[in-house]
């Protein structure tokens, strides 16, 4: 901090409560925690669009930048985008510095990077890709949207692919690749609903796929087995004979000794049991 010319300047400006800090983005982390207390409980009592009141918020910004880069450190795997995260990052730090309240009786640092990290994974959510594609074919769907809107332009109507690989300098087989490609950069949720003017929105899970049967032998499955597990050995033993081995009911009167009107009462009693303990059920 010096308080040569800088002070008297910021004296004229109507700021001579606060301190001048000459370069704000080169304080130390204590420095800059210490600082920005002082700085936030001024900002408390000051109106906000006022000169004094731009330059303790535009103070804390630049004392607190380093908050940004170190949050977006997370994220450097990602080199090609690191100006763009970092200037995400400013936006959830001047968001942190507008909610911010001493009466919280956190630490700034604290309070500001959930704000900071939040913010940059937004803009990844918002700007990223939803299935991975190829680079070359995420350029080639920009300049396949520029292509489509130029020539939709122009010949007053949908351009066709060969149309479109002319203008590109690029193979049919490429545009259709690039178009393919561009189904990837959204996903959108079967619960998305879809207003079709009626009173009730139907989801986009209404329209995609069917019923499947099976699912209702799941669930009579789930039912039966403790009921089979209440059955004798030896009804467990037809009901196998007759559904798994598929014998008729007079081979399974041969294999039990028994007659074939015998095994149909049997099997008759056996269902109408299980029968009656699945209804029971449901």
């Amino acid at each position: 901090m010096t308080t040569s010319v800088a002070t008297e300047a910021v004296a004229e400006a109507g700021v001579a409560e606060l301190p001048v800090v000459a370069d704000p983005g080169k304080l130390a982390p204590k420095d800059a925690r210490d600082l920005s207390k002082l700085f936030f409980e001024r900002l408390t009592v000051l109106e906000e669009g006022t000169r004094e009141y731009q330059y303790a918020r535009n103070t804390l910004i630049e004392m607190n930048a380093s908050l940004v880069r170190y949050a977006a450190g997370r994220f450097r795997s990602r080199g090609d985008q690191m100006e763009d995260i970092v200037q995400v990052g400013m936006i959830g730090l001047i968001k942190a510095i507008d909610r911010f309240e001493l009466s919280r009786e956190v630490e700034f640092p604290t309070f500001a990077v959930p704000y900071i990290v939040g913010e940059i994974k937004r803009f990844f959510r918002d700007t990223s890709w939803a299935v991975h594609v190829p680079r070359r074919l995420q350029e080639a769907r920009v300049e396949l949207a520029k292509a489509t809107e130029e020539l939709s332009t122009r010949l007053g109507r949908t351009p066709t692919v060969r149309e479109l690989a002319e203008l590109m300098s690029l193979s049919e087989k490429e545009v259709i690749e690039a178009r393919m490609a561009s189904n990837g950069y959204n996903a959108t949720s079967l619960d998305a609903a879809l207003h079709s003017g009626e009173d009730d929105d139907a989801a986009l899970a209404d329209f995609i796929g069917a019923e499947d049967p099976a699912m209702e032998l799941v669930e009579n499955f789930q039912t039966l087995a403790p009921l089979l597990g209440q059955l004798d050995e030896r009804d467990r033993c037809i009901l196998h004979l007759r559904f798994v081995e598929e014998l008729t009911q007079a081979q399974i009167g041969e294999r039990l000794g028994v007659s074939q009107m015998h095994v149909s009462r049997l099997l008759t009693r056996i269902l109408k049991r299980l029968r009656t303990g699945m209804l029971a059920t449901h």
